[in-house]
């Protein structure tokens, strides 16, 4: 089938299976290889980009499904607010709070992030630990995870998309 989408901005339209992953299209179709798999089971939410605007595990999400839809990846996050860096105040808040280790969830973790800033300018911990939930780190205990996203909040730019309340991840049907 013919998929026509939006990521990070630039069109593509490219021929995916009926039941090939949305996370898989990006990686091997179009190359965006910060867009991770992590369990292939939907728990880990390595692979979370934005599907219009709203934080979505892409291993959820057939390929098809995002046919004419917008899908921001890792990739594409620095293109609004930026450090001097070049990276968005969570890339760069997560950098300076350590948010990391292996960083192999930091991107589905960013991205989780961005989309609960974008409903939630100010949330406290336990409302950063409720929207992070489904996004597991094996190596940090979350700490300076959470930290990080403190930190961007502080800063008052950490708007990943701006988007009206509802869960920070959601289900998506055909």
């Amino acid at each position: 089938m013919q998929v026509n989408v939006t990521v990070d901005g630039t069109e593509h339209s490219n021929e995916a299976e009926p039941r090939q992953l949305l996370v898989h299209h990006l990686r091997e179709t179009l190359g965006m290889t910060g867009v991770n798999v992590g369990c292939d089971t939907s728990n880990c939410g390595a692979c979370t980009v934005h599907l219009d605007g709203r934080s979505v595990k892409s291993c959820t999400v057939l390929a098809v499904q995002a046919d004419g839809r917008e899908v921001t990846t890792i990739h594409g996050l620095a293109t609004d607010e930026t450090t001097e860096e070049g990276w968005h105040p969570l890339q760069r808040a997560f950098h300076e709070e350590h948010g990391l280790q292996c960083g192999y969830c930091t991107p589905g973790m960013i991205m989780a992030a961005a989309d609960l800033l974008g409903q939630n300018a100010d949330p406290t911990e336990e409302e950063i630990r409720d929207g992070l939930e489904g996004n597991l780190c094996r190596c940090t205990g979350y700490v300076n995870i959470v930290r990080a996203v403190q930190n961007a909040a502080a800063a008052g730019n950490a708007n990943g998309n701006g988007s009206a309340s509802a869960p920070a991840t959601e289900e998506v049907s055909a």
